[in-house]
């Protein structure tokens, strides 16, 4: 029988059921949308990590406290002290790949002014630490190195403390006096505004003071600092950049070859990887998860194959009567589980793509559609629609013309 008149009896039995056909094809719909959905929005994510620890300097070197243990965790600097702010004067002077490098103090701190008070980050930081993200002033200015040495009152705000503080983030606070913890500091800039990163963190959120004056004059330790920033020379020399500094903080730190380092030492690269590799990972699960949609879907499709098979074996008895061969109804059948998956595939492609595009647009998800992942779900739903329909097309094909003339 010619591929046509095939297509033309599939169309027609589908077409006689139009409610059944279209609930068979639902589950396919509803798979092929959600692998879609799914895929977007993971890949979306894996991006929008990239960008965001990419916004921290591609060639940022990070050196926190504290080994990685076994299990590759590392040990917060809460539960070990070991850098001192003679390793990053040592880590300037001696390590030739770092043209940048900042020691940074963090604390938690209540900020005031006159009425209202706000509950922030306080950063204490090199002038070099700016220089390595990249931060832009966009009101005022940032502090210089004698504000350093003099351990002066002085800091630059993100938009977010003039908001709470001043009612406005488009306010000019330039010369005002802030309280932190009941000291007072005078702003002198404002940082431009950076928004959310990835992790959902307000990078707004932010005080940034000389170093030695957030050490001398808020934390409770004058001889160690949380962590250490610094830049490589350049992108293609970062790894010889942290052996450089690895090598002078083991000298320093009079560690013997056997030991394991007292600190941690990771490059962007290494922070993309890890969360890059964590995005995947989700993705291939929220995607996986959604294919069990399309087996289930699958499964509708050959459990209504096998109702048509049943329904129509007289029909199939008189084509086998009159001439039809066993692979023409084979194929017939084929034909109809397949056209099933391939519409309600092409229907859940529109629908996946729909849905990804309101996320994104009403849900603020970075999404992104790529043409791989509508080829694997449209793909796999023809995949279904042929494994499922197999089966009953066999049997239909495999039916005795006879038996089937009889059967009522």
């Amino acid at each position: 029988m010619k591929p046509f008149n095939l297509f033309k009896i599939a169309y027609r039995s589908l077409n006689r059921n139009k409610l059944r056909s279209f609930l068979t094809m639902l589950g396919i719909i509803i798979g092929v949308a959600s692998v879609i959905a799914m895929l977007a929005i993971g890949q979306g994510s894996n991006q929008n990590i990239k960008a965001s620890v990419a916004s921290l300097g591609t060639n940022s070197i990070m050196i926190y406290p504290g080994a990685n243990n076994s299990g590759g965790v590392r040990q917060g600097a809460s539960t070990s002290q070991t850098i001192k702010l003679e390793d990053v004067d040592a880590i300037a002077a001696r390590c030739d790949l770092v043209n940048h490098v900042s020691p940074v103090d963090q604390k938690r701190a209540q900020v005031i002014y006159g009425s209202q008070n706000w509950n922030t980050t306080v950063l204490g930081v090199k002038n070099d630490y700016i220089v390595i993200r990249s931060l832009i002033i966009a009101k005022g200015s940032g502090f210089t190195i004698s504000d350093d040495r003099a351990a002066a009152k002085v800091c630059v705000v993100g938009v977010t403390i003039l908001l709470n503080l001043f009612g406005d983030e488009n306010a000019n606070p330039i010369g005002q006096i802030i309280r932190i913890n009941s000291i007072p500091v005078t702003i002198i800039g404002v940082f431009s505004k950076m928004g959310q990163n990835t992790f959902g963190q307000d990078q707004d959120d932010i005080i940034i003071a000389p170093f030695s004056t957030v050490q001398k004059r808020m934390m409770s330790s004058s001889v160690y600092v949380n962590s250490i920033l610094a830049s490589g020379i350049s992108e293609e020399q970062i790894k010889d950049a942290v052996d450089e500094i690895s090598s002078v903080l083991r000298e320093r730190h009079k560690l013997a070859p056997s030991d394991d380092n007292d600190f941690t030492v990771r490059t962007q690269s290494d922070i993309s990887n890890i969360f890059g590799t964590i995005s995947k990972e989700m993705t291939i699960l929220l995607a996986s998860i959604a294919g069990i949609s399309l087996l289930v879907g699958g499964i509708g499709i050959m459990n209504i194959m096998l109702v048509s098979v049943t329904e129509r074996t007289r029909e199939i008895g008189i084509r086998m009567a009159i001439g039809a061969k066993g692979r023409d109804v084979l194929i017939q059948f084929m034909i109809e589980s397949i056209v099933i998956s391939l519409v309600g595939g092409l229907i859940g492609i529109a629908l996946g793509v729909t849905i990804s595009v309101m996320v994104g647009k009403f849900g603020g998800w970075p999404i992104v559609i790529t043409l791989p992942s509508v080829l694997l779900s449209f793909g796999f739903s023809a995949a279904v629609g042929l494994f499922f329909g197999w089966y009953p097309a066999g049997k239909a094909a495999a039916l005795n013309p006879i038996d089937a003339l009889r059967y009522e």
